[in-house]
């Protein structure tokens, strides 16, 4: 993307802008190479993601960060753009402020050394209701959760500093995928209260998830559980974990579960000794469901790509994370409860089921593997459902990489912790990770800030994610999909459920 001149902007509050490791420069600054003042200074035991960023392994895109436009219609919006410690941002702020503020956390960047900025899929509906908005790059790429978290909350409370006007009356929050996480991290009690050792918590009134990681290392679980419940059907179970030989072994596997993997991973190419894969994958990522058999077959090379892995989520962990003994895999009784580490659902297994659950390699966590520091985050953080807050979620039915189970097991957390009035889920008929339309987005922020100003008489509808006879209806997900985007797959359109 092309860098615009600094004329196109507002001028950044350079006071308010700390530049730290190897970051040179935000809005417009100097492009010079900057030596890594950190490098090797890794304490011994340090996480493989503690010495990336002691090393300087990311920088911000300043280019990327620094093309902003007005949107067509706010001509006169306030922006800004810099780098705050160590952390790209954005921030956009409409001539009509109602004098709140939306933190907007993206979602999982990869591995690649360049820290960007996404502009929040509401941007218009947000300026148009007169709220501002920030984001952050984050200091850190790889699935850095703390690092999204810290960085959203100290943007937040730089935004007097930075733009010159008063702190927001009222702040909310939202986020996709891993920002989902990052949100639902930051409005847990737990978490809120190791923050306010460090004055970094922000005391949010309102927040919406999406397509989020709620289920926390619950996912982490699902992809390792997932490869090892695969290898255990073929020729080649796993006898480890993690997986020795895993790229040789998902080989024979692939022969042997599917009649010509390539051609054809749906589950209509799956051979008869195969023919388990679906129903187990369709229960761990949340029961029967529309759009799932759609989805089956499309999410299997991603899938298998964690075959390899190693627990440590690249080395956001020193040690294995990842656990699978609370996992039942369901390939002949139905999933009703979701599997979760405090309260595996154990009814109703067949005795065939009984025997594959007993033989099936395990992943056994390392003892503190994912312990927090003194007055720090978890690395990955934990997510339990204690929030006081309205959360407003949305979730794709056919989605496999971040599956609608990561729901499912928030609500039941909520539930157990007193937090359930505070929740509303909404599901989406839709077979992708995070491809919400944009009307399918702006409806849940209008329903959530509504709610959130009348936490009596305006909480919005949603769906029941825990009843599985109305999940496996044909028709469940219409009530908030606003798009026909599964025509192509052949599934009935909701409005053909109208009677």
């Amino acid at each position: 993307m092309r860098a615009l001149k600094k004329t196109a902007f507002l001028s950044v509050a350079v006071s308010a802008i700390v530049l730290s490791g190897c970051l040179g420069g935000g809005g417009g600054g100097s492009d010079d190479p900057v030596a890594c003042p950190t490098a090797g200074t890794s304490p011994s035991g340090s996480t493989p993601q503690q010495q990336r960023i002691d090393n300087c392994a990311f920088s911000v895109d300043t280019a990327q960060v620094n093309d902003f436009e007005a949107l067509p219609g706010y001509p006169d919006t306030e922006r800004w753009v810099g780098v705050n410690e160590g952390a790209g941002f954005r921030i956009e702020v409409p001539s009509q402020w109602n004098g709140q503020l939306v933190m907007w956390a993206h979602g999982f960047r990869g591995e690649g050394s360049a820290l960007t900025v996404d502009n929040p899929p509401m941007r218009e509906k947000m300026l148009e209701l007169g709220y501002a908005w920030a984001a952050s790059s984050y200091s850190a790429n790889y699935y850095d959760v703390q690092a999204g978290a810290v960085d959203t909350n100290k943007l937040a409370l730089q935004f007097e500093a930075i733009t010159g006007k008063s702190q927001p009356d009222k702040y909310l929050i939202a986020g996709f995928s891993m920002g989902g996480h990052v949100v639902g991290a930051l409005i847990e009690e737990d978490n809120k209260a190791i923050l306010a050792q460090t004055n970094l918590d922000v005391p949010y009134a309102a927040a919406m998830p999406m397509c989020g990681v709620m289920g926390a290392t619950s996912l982490f679980d699902y992809f390792g559980g997932y490869n090892l419940a695969l290898l255990q059907l073929s020729a080649t179970p796993a006898t480890t974990f993690p997986i020795d030989d895993a790229d040789a072994k998902l080989v024979d596997a692939r022969e042997v579960l599917w009649s010509d993997y390539d051609a054809n991973k749906s589950a209509l190419g799956l051979t008869q000794r195969g023919q388990a894969l679906f129903p187990i994958l369709q229960n761990l990522t949340g029961g029967e469901r529309p759009v799932f058999q759609f989805t089956f077959g499309e999410y299997q090379d991603l899938l298998q790509g964690f075959a390899g892995s190693d627990g440590t989520v690249d080395g956001i962990l020193n040690d294995i994370g990842v656990d699978t003994r609370y996992i039942r895999y369901r390939f002949a009784s139905p999933q009703l409860e979701p599997n979760m580490p405090e309260d595996p659902y154990t009814a109703g297994l067949t005795n065939e089921e009984a025997g594959f659950n007993a033989v099936i390699q395990q992943a056994t966590p390392d003892s503190g593997a994912n312990a927090p520091s003194a007055n720090e985050l978890a690395p990955v953080p934990e997510i339990n459902g204690e929030f006081n807050i309205p959360v407003l979620t949305l979730h794709g039915l056919g989605d496999l990489f971040v599956p609608i189970s990561m729901q499912q097991i928030y609500r039941k957390r909520a539930e157990a912790n007193g937090s359930g009035d505070f929740l509303v889920q909404r599901a989406i008929r839709d077979p992708g990770h995070c491809e919400f339309t944009t009307a399918e987005i702006n409806e849940a922020f209008v329903d959530l800030v509504a709610w959130e100003q009348d936490l009596v008489n305006a909480k919005p509808g949603g769906d029941d994610l825990l009843d599985p006879q109305a999940m496996s209806e044909a028709s469940f997900g219409c009530a908030y999909t606003r798009s026909d985007r599964l025509v192509q797959f052949g599934l009935p359109t909701c409005s053909s459920f109208v009677q």
